[in-house]
């Protein structure tokens, strides 16, 4: 490892790199360590054992590059240039140099970081257009992916057994740590159960040419639109994690933009690739490998936290993101449907707490202020601050706003996702109405019920002000709705009170443990 310390060292400087680029950024993962400059970036593998994984050997390294830039070209072609040997000049070692490796680097074209899917969905910039270009790239290349006898054995009941149970005994270690008791039990016994019962569609879909040698590590950070449509990132290491089910493929993105808050990105993109494909046995297995992926995500943050070559920082970013795929995971385990509407005044964090459980559920998050906006078509940005009780939130148009909310939420709950919706739900008869909703569609129902503080709400509204928010909440609406609040009273439903003064994953969790029983 110290070969690799030098090496870290050496191309961290822009002095190591040809033309001389403006700076260089490293980036580190359990396997890689990856160089990125202004125009390339180059990838160099660590020379680790990982049981699924032996980059020990030089060769061995030499090889996996070959395979990664081969494999990628599928999706990639213009992104993956080839395979550049690292020489060594004394104690100086050379990029593309002459003589005797010592060092093998994937170098590739630098794709530009505000295209990734991953960063256009915090920007909230991804669009449904967006998702359907994506699943028409991927059924397109599942269609013309290589399947034969001995990738069809990946797809049979006996190698997704083996896999699943793999997870388990890999997580055993992180019991208490990273996920519960709880939830590592449930969601083992769902999968066994869920693969104990639908032996006969395992075998159907390898009869029916759905295994195929896949991209394997399908997520947002993995997709870029630039010039051209790029899908990239593929697995080269383990065939076993690469020759999968199509439906394992799909679910991957799919829990993605679900992990992202983004459930309604996620409907966009399975429907397009439903209808592109012909696959409409799809549905029956998105669960089962939504469940797998998250959790398959989480274990794989999980190793992280016994990197030695990692900071502690990173660490506790790694477990914070282990948790929360590990919560996903369970979720994906419910059968029932489950609509959670937030209940409070301006500045009362509503908003953060509902899209962090969205993330965590996979729930569609439905937003009042949003949907108000866009039936006023106006901009979400465009403020109206002096329309308190006249405007779009006259009586007139906020009956509107939440018959449009009631309406979506419908939708989503007929077809098998959770859903929250975000709005003050001061009103009984609003509370009321999304009652009816949630028991229409058998639903288990829940008021979310958010609050601070004065001095901390106060503090919130004023550093909104200059803001590039949709919420139009100030002080003195935060004092007008104390007015209008309707308590709820001892016949309505569930509630959770939270109070938003405290740290947002000390709320989720109580929230989780409070909804679900699977908090950590």
């Amino acid at each position: 490892m110290s070969e690799l310390n030098h090496l870290i060292d050496s191309f961290s400087n822009t002095a190591a790199y040809p033309g001389q680029p403006r700076g260089v950024r490293v980036i580190q993962t359990q396997m890689s360590v990856v160089f990125l400059t202004d125009e390339f970036v180059y990838k160099i593998k660590k020379p680790v054992n990982l049981g699924y994984v032996d980059y020990t050997q030089l060769e061995r390294r030499k090889y996996y590059c070959e395979r990664e830039v081969a494999l990628n070209r599928r999706l990639s072609s213009a992104v993956y240039l080839g395979v550049v040997p690292i020489t060594a000049n004394g104690n100086q070692l050379v990029l593309e140099g002459t003589g005797t490796p010592v060092e093998y680097a994937v170098k590739m074209r630098h794709l530009p970081d505000d295209r990734l899917l991953d960063n256009l969905l915090r920007q909230n910039k991804a669009t449904d257009a967006m998702m359907a270009q994506v699943a028409a790239k991927v059924a397109d290349f599942h269609r013309s992916a290589e399947t034969n006898e001995e990738i069809a054995q990946f797809g049979r009941l006996e190698a997704i057994t083996r896999n699943i149970e793999e997870n388990f005994i890999q997580t055993e270690k992180y019991i208490g740590r990273a996920i519960s008791p709880e939830q590592f039990t449930t969601i083992r016994n769902y999968a066994r159960h869920f693969l104990q019962e639908n032996e006969g569609l395992f075998a159907q879909r390898v009869s029916e040419g759905r295994v195929r040698d896949c991209h394997g590590d399908l997520h947002a950070q993995h997709v870029c639109f630039c010039q051209d449509l790029y899908i990239f990132d593929c697995i080269e290491f383990n065939e076993r994690f690469r020759y999968s089910d199509t439906a394992a493929e799909v679910a991957f993105l799919t829990m993605d933009l679900e992990h992202s808050g983004r459930a309604d990105l996620a409907r966009s993109f399975v429907d397009t690739y439903i209808a592109k494909s012909g696959d409409n046995d799809l549905t029956k297995l998105l669960s089962f490998y939504k469940c797998y992926r998250a959790y398959v995500r989480g274990k794989v943050n999980c190793f992280k936290l016994d990197d030695p070559y990692i900071s502690e920082g990173d660490r506790s970013v790694a477990l914070a993101t282990a948790q929360g795929y590990f919560d996903l995971a369970a979720a994906y385990t419910r059968t029932k449907p489950l609509l959670i509407i937030t209940m409070g005044f301006a500045g009362t964090g509503k908003t953060t707490l509902a899209l962090e459980l969205a993330g965590r559920l996979g729930a569609v998050y439905l937003s009042s202020d949003v949907t108000r906006k866009n039936i006023a078509g106006i901009p979400l940005t465009e403020h109206r601050y002096r329309e308190p009780e006249e405007g779009i939130y006259s009586a007139d148009f906020t009956r509107r706003t939440y018959d449009t909310l009631y309406q979506e939420a419908a939708k989503c709950l007929a077809a098998g996702y959770p859903v929250i919706l975000d709005a003050a739900f001061l009103k009984a008869h609003e509370r009321a109405e999304a009652q009816q909703i949630a028991t229409q569609a058998g639903a288990d129902f829940y008021i979310l019920e958010c609050f601070a503080d004065p001095n901390t709400v106060k503090a919130r509204l004023d550093a909104r002000q200059g803001q590039t928010i949709v919420s139009d909440g100030h002080w003195e609406i935060y004092l007008k709705q104390q007015e209008w609040f309707e308590r709820p009273n001892t016949n309505e439903p569930t509630q959770v009170t939270v109070d938003t003064s405290q740290p947002l994953g000390q709320n989720v969790r109580q929230v989780l443990s409070q909804i679900t029983g699977l908090g950590n």
